[in-house]
């Protein structure tokens, strides 16, 4: 009778299914947002989840990737690109929920403040609508330009360019490696922080606090309201890892904002 019994607890635990780990695939940018994904995998294996980050060094792929399934999220950008997105390449993304702020800075190897630019100095922007227009805003702010209302406003919308300033748009990417180049450019802040910049310390002048402009978790509206979708934002809002970007990525000019 024993030997049956052990014979029938054997054949059943070969037939009991086993319970792998479902993956949550996210696509991301490296710096800040694969090191926040890094924080949030522990707190999601607990929920029975294996994620599974996938990085891209460009703005438009994350969210053609996302559209075509090969990806469940996507971390890497603010609503305004977003809805500039949607609406460009058709896309049905939407936001589950905001995570930080990357606030724009202007930095510069030539010049110590922005009061030191001078006639026909040259400055590299973002080329994406929504950036580009974010970093002439920031200029305006501090009196270098002024340029006509509107929200995705480019370089051609300039009003005022007392200094007769040369703008370069470019891939936000690069825009680092043009330090050397121009006189200054306006960078953002994951970019910056992988070309080993501290907005706190290397920045001339930021954006404030009060930005609209928050990274959120994108996925396919039919997945909004999915459990993934809710495992994922809990984790990712969770006290763990606001309490990981207040120690680890403040100084770096990364601010939560949950």
């Amino acid at each position: 009778m024993k030997r049956l019994l052990l014979s029938l607890a054997m054949v059943l635990a070969l037939a009991a299914p086993s319970f792998a780990a479902e993956d949550i695939v996210v696509g991301v940018t490296p710096f800040p947002h694969k090191d926040i994904m890094l924080a949030a995998k522990p707190l999601l294996a607990k929920e029975g989840y294996n994620l599974v980050i996938k990085e891209f060094t460009d703005y438009v792929q994350p969210n053609m990737a996302l559209a075509s399934k090969q990806l469940f999220a996507n971390f890497f950008q603010h609503e305004p690109y977003l809805d500039n997105m949607n609406k460009e390449k058709k896309l049905d993304l939407v936001s589950i929920g905001k995570v930080h702020i990357e606030p724009l800075g202007v930095y510069s190897k030539k010049i110590k403040k922005l009061a030191d630019l001078k006639k026909g100095n040259s400055v590299s922007v973002p080329n994406d609508p929504t950036n580009e227009a974010r970093a002439l805003r920031l200029l305006e702010a501090n009196g270098v330009i002024a340029i006509k209302p509107g929200a995705l406003v480019t370089v051609a919308d300039i009003t005022k360019n007392p200094l007769g300033l040369k703008f370069h748009e470019l891939d936000a990417a690069q825009l680092p490696r043009t330090l050397d180049d121009v006189t200054a450019s306006v960078i953002n802040t994951n970019f910056a922080g992988e070309a080993g910049l501290v907005p706190s310390r290397d920045a001339l002048v930021m954006e404030g606090s009060e930005s609209p402009y928050a990274n959120i978790i994108v996925v396919r509206s039919e997945d909004k309201d999915s459990p993934k979708a809710k495992a994922l934002m809990k984790a990712v809002q969770s006290p763990e890892v606001k309490e990981y970007i207040q120690k680890n990525l403040v100084e770096r000019g990364i601010v939560p904002v949950f």
